[in-house]
Order: structure tokens, then sequence, then C-alpha cells
């Protein structure tokens, strides 16, 4: 049997996606509508059903476009330098590099715009569930191995000063998205280092 010859893609996936990705960051995701997605994303609806499916699809593919790329520069970020508090800071102002990409900026796109759906939409509750569940394994696995090289006290849980790192990150978004300075925000960043391994001597 012969396979049916599909039509050539006409769109390239990462533009169209981070297209779609600052819309919903601008408007949330209730106040995009497909109409708004096509324009922006340089597609005719037809098109974005084909190649991503419902807007809730879209919407998800967007997200995981997002969390690919600040994993990877969370972990770089994260493994810069070999002490702890160093790589802190660097991980923190990569997180801020982000959060400030836009003008006015945004905040996180996953911290800002999930929440809000994760309670009637099952699939981005479960997407922002897995979403918490990785940042808090890379913060941990830092935060041990900052541990076993005597960088941080004993007595402090990997795993919770993980939770309380992330818990972090979601406040410097709220606070960009409040219209928080960088200044600010990185005194924020520093005392809390500071708290957890300690002033720089």
């Amino acid at each position: 049997m012969n396979a049916k010859r599909g039509r050539p893609r006409q769109y390239d996936r990462k533009v169209v996606l981070e297209s779609a990705l600052r819309l919903f960051h601008e408007q949330g995701y209730a106040g995009t509508s497909l109409d708004d997605l096509a324009t922006a994303m340089g597609m005719n609806r037809p098109s974005i059903y084909h190649a991503f499916g419902n807007k809730q699809a879209l919407y998800r593919s967007a997200l995981g476009h997002f969390i690919e790329a600040m994993t990877t520069t969370s972990r770089n970020a994260l493994g810069s330098s070999p002490e702890l508090s160093e790589s802190l800071i660097a991980f923190y102002a990569a997180v801020l590099d982000v959060y400030f990409a836009e003008k006015p900026a945004r905040g996180c796109f996953v911290f800002c715009t999930a929440p809000a759906e994760a309670i009637t939409h099952p699939e981005i509750a479960n997407d922002l569930q897995e979403v918490i569940a990785q940042v808090d394994r890379v913060l941990e696995e830092r935060f041990a191995q900052g541990q076993r090289d005597a960088q941080l006290s004993a007595t402090l849980n990997p795993a919770v000063a993980a939770a309380m790192g992330q818990a972090l990150m979601h406040s410097l978004a709220l606070r960009v998205r409040a219209g928080a300075s960088r200044r600010s925000l990185t005194r924020l960043v520093k005392a809390a280092v500071e708290h957890w391994c300690g002033t720089p001597g």
C-alpha cells in the first residue's frame, strides 16, 4: 500500500511556538483567542488545528517549549561554579534574565499563567505539578551536592531547601509581574543565598 504523502510544513515550529508563548504570556490563556493566535503565529486556524490541536493543546506545547529551555538554562547555571552560593546566584540571575526578557517585564510564563487554569483544566494542572516536581529535583540535587562539599549546613534538609528555593522563584515571578525592579529582586536573592549558605567571607 502506498503511503499518503503529507503536505510539507510551511512553518518553523520553534518560531510559531514562541509567538504563541508570548501572546499567552501577555494576555493569559483565557484572554487569548484562536484568532489572536493565528495572527501572532502567521498561521490560519485550520493549520493551527492540524499542527497542534485545539487551544489547550497549543498552550501545553508552548508550556513544554518554555520548560525545556528553562531546564537547560537552570542546569547550566547551577553547574557554573563548584561553590554553592555562586551557582545559586548564577541560577537566579538566569531566572531573572527570563523574567525580565520582555518589556514590560512579564515574570514567569509557567507561574504567571498555568495556576489560573489548573483548577478547570486537569491536563494543565498535571503539567504544573510536573514542573514543580522537576524544579524541586534540580534544586535538591544542587543543594545535596553543596551539603556533601560542606558548603551547606549538615542539619538542613536538601529537599526542604529546594522547596524554599523554588518558592523564591515563585515570589520573584509575581514581584516582577507587579513591577518590582531587578535591583530590588537581586538584593532579595542575595539575602536568601546568604541565609542558606552563610555570608561570604
